[in-house]
């Protein structure tokens, strides 16, 4: 029996705190910008791991009266703090590393080689960890960070081995740099994803003409209008919109209703709300009309 993904990620959780505590002390007493910059990524990272322990204890509660939609995106706000700590944690690594560039200070390199190496291992251990599973997103968001580390751990030792027959310790800070990028570039896309939920944007991977262009290509619709597609957190995408159909049964409008439900399915959307109408009117409303073939009259008159 495999282990949960909360499991997963309170082993990774303490493997982390072990390898930032053996960093920041390695660091210090090296003197080695670069792995200290290491180590405040392994910090953002236990940050991750705990919010996410937590968040996805929380997001797993079911709704109820005070949360009508869930606590999805607990999770989310616990990814947008996650994300702007990141952005502040780099911009103390390039503070730093300017200083440090004007003023290179001596660094025991063998100490900073052995710690660095030793964060890779455990960086490596807690990719197997998490890695063997990509169906949680959550995990596999933890998953990418704990990669990001192990390429900084990696950017430590070429620049230690390199500064060791080099002499050259600009190496240092200029690699403190590099890991301050990555971090930058993580906590950006973890921000932008996160607003775009937050803002009820179009998830990414979805086409709203296409979707709708289907939905009307069933020979019983007409049109569609106030068409709205978005996201309740990152792994629960939601649909709803008015569908505009020729004059039928109940029985028949609802077998209209369920083939449009099976292409939402199709397209990775399980919670959909639509409201049936009826021909009897028009379709000036409809962001997709076409022509009623029941009538012979042109309704493309949507937006």
């Amino acid at each position: 029996m495999g282990m949960t993904g909360e499991r997963r990620l309170a082993i990774a959780f303490f493997v982390t705190l072990l390898i930032l505590t053996a960093e920041v002390i390695g660091g210090y007493l090296s003197n080695s910008l670069a792995l200290l910059s290491d180590a405040g990524h392994m910090a953002t990272d236990a940050l991750a791991m705990g919010i996410g322990f937590v968040a996805n204890r929380i997001s797993g509660r079911p709704s109820d009266r005070y949360a009508t939609f869930g606590y999805g995106r607990v999770g989310l706000l616990a990814a947008l703090i996650n994300g702007v700590s990141l952005l502040v944690i780099a911009g103390l690594i390039f503070y730093e590393s300017y200083d440090r560039l004007l003023s290179p200070p001596e660094i025991n390199i063998p100490l900073m080689l052995g710690i660095a190496t030793i964060g890779f291992g455990g960086n490596s251990i807690m990719a197997f960890i998490l890695g063997r599973s990509h169906e949680d997103l959550n995990i596999k968001a933890v998953w990418l960070h704990v990669m990001g580390d192990t390429l900084s751990s990696v950017g430590v030792i070429i620049s230690g081995i390199a500064i060791y027959f080099t002499g050259w310790i600009y190496l240092d800070p200029i690699i403190s740099i590099a890991i301050g990028g990555i971090i930058v570039w993580g906590g950006i896309r973890l921000i932008r994803d996160t607003l775009a939920i937050f803002l009820d944007l179009t998830p990414k991977g979805f086409d709203i003409k296409a979707l709708t262009t289907e939905i009307t290509a069933i020979p019983e619709v007409i049109g569609i209008h106030d068409v709205h597609l978005w996201s309740f957190a990152h792994d629960c995408v939601a649909f709803s919109a008015h569908i505009l159909v020729s004059d039928r049964t109940l029985q028949e409008t609802e077998l209209t209703k369920e083939r449009i439900e099976k292409v939402l399915r199709e397209k990775g959307i399980a919670h959909t709300t639509l409201q049936i109408e009826c021909s009897c009117t028009n379709c000036n409303d409809s962001l997709y009309c076409r022509t009623d073939p029941h009538k012979g009259k042109n309704m493309t008159t949507g937006t």
